[in-house]
């Protein structure tokens, strides 16, 4: 009987430790936390998924543009570049030449709205092949530059000192242009053409060409006729007739390749009160004493020059040049002395002798 108690006792405690054993052996299962917050689904689109690559994998290389460069603009030429004259080193006068350098215009006298009591504008043409007109046309160089009526213009607009306005718009001095369309009115940019390759063939019969570029140069003697807008106004406190020049215009000649003349018209506009302060620093050929000279702002004030009127706001309610309702040179001529009549005989009438 106690043999069959000590042997129950040791399989009892035989089972108690392999049970423990196995309960060390297995491992702890951890829970699974459920959140709340629930997951969006995105919405189906045919556009193509986007992969949004890890920052351990490198990305991919870019894709190689197969398309042609453009091809290079082609440069524009220096349109100023005629107008390069270099200084004298010494004083090239008898006399040492420092008012022109501090000369300046005299400011205009105001004439208050209220005593406007009449006023007309009257567009004007000056055209420099005329006997008193050739000052505008003198080519010498001075240490400031050519002296062409034409270079003193260009080189103001290039230097800043004046702003031209598009003729193409209106002559009321809206839209302003930069220098490099300025340059390009003037001369142009330059063409590229097909022309023989010489040295790949030399006798020419193989057709083989190249490319060069052609180039305009501007010519200052093409400009033969500058355009005026003036005002006349007549001012009833001092009972005098004034007469201001509002703007001046360069005219472009148009030829044919026969050299039959197509059309005139104006390259851009500068408004002459901005330009004043310019034309005074210039002095204006005198073919009798080159020492005694008047300055260009002179020459304007004192209109010292000889024009022909274009058009004018008396009796033109369609606002037309003269040469549109008028088509005979002769007689557009004396439609031109009619209306500078106008305005003489208006002044004349108000007084009695």
């Amino acid at each position: 009987m106690k043999k069959l108690q000590i042997s129950l006792l040791i399989s009892l405690s035989f089972i108690l430790l392999s049970n423990v054993a196995a309960a060390q052996a297995k491992k702890p299962v951890a829970k699974k936390t459920t959140s709340t917050t629930k997951k969006t689904v995105p919405a189906k689109t045919n556009a193509a998924p986007v992969l949004v690559a890890d920052a351990a994998v490198s990305a991919p290389p870019p894709a190689k543009d197969t398309l042609k460069p453009a091809a290079p603009a082609i440069p524009l030429k220096d349109p100023f570049a005629f107008d390069s004259i270099k200084v004298s080193l010494r004083n090239d006068a008898s006399v040492d030449r420092n008012l022109i350098k501090a000369r300046t215009p005299l400011a205009y006298e105001n004439i208050r709205e209220d005593d406007a009591w009449y006023r007309q504008r009257v567009w004007r043409e000056i055209d420099i092949r005329e006997k008193i007109n050739l000052p505008f046309r003198y080519k010498a160089d001075d240490d400031n530059g050519n002296q062409r009526f034409i270079n003193i213009l260009l080189r103001a607009v290039k230097n800043a000192d004046v702003t031209a306005f598009d003729a193409n718009v209106d002559d009321r001095f809206t839209t302003p242009l930069p220098v490099a369309r300025v340059g390009e009115l003037i001369s142009g940019r330059c063409d590229s053409v097909q022309v023989i390759d010489w040295s790949k063939d030399p006798d020419g019969t193989k057709g083989v060409f190249k490319d060069s570029l052609v180039c305009r140069d501007f010519n200052p003697d093409d400009i033969i006729k500058y355009r005026l807008k003036e005002e006349w106004v007549f001012d009833k406190e001092s009972s005098r007739l004034y007469v201001r020049i509002l703007g001046l215009a360069p005219m472009k000649t148009y030829l044919d390749e026969s050299g039959n003349l197509l059309g005139e018209s104006p390259m851009f506009w500068v408004y002459y009160p901005d330009l004043r302060t310019v034309l005074a620093k210039y002095d204006v050929h005198n073919t009798k004493n080159i020492g005694g000279r008047m300055s260009w702002e002179e020459l304007f004030e004192s209109r010292n020059f000889d024009s022909k009127i274009v058009k004018s706001t008396i009796d033109n309610p369609y606002d037309l040049f003269i040469k549109q309702y008028i088509k005979d040179n002769i007689l557009q001529l004396l439609e031109s002395d009619n209306i500078k009549n106008k305005i003489f005989n208006f002044e004349q009438d108000l007084w009695s002798y």
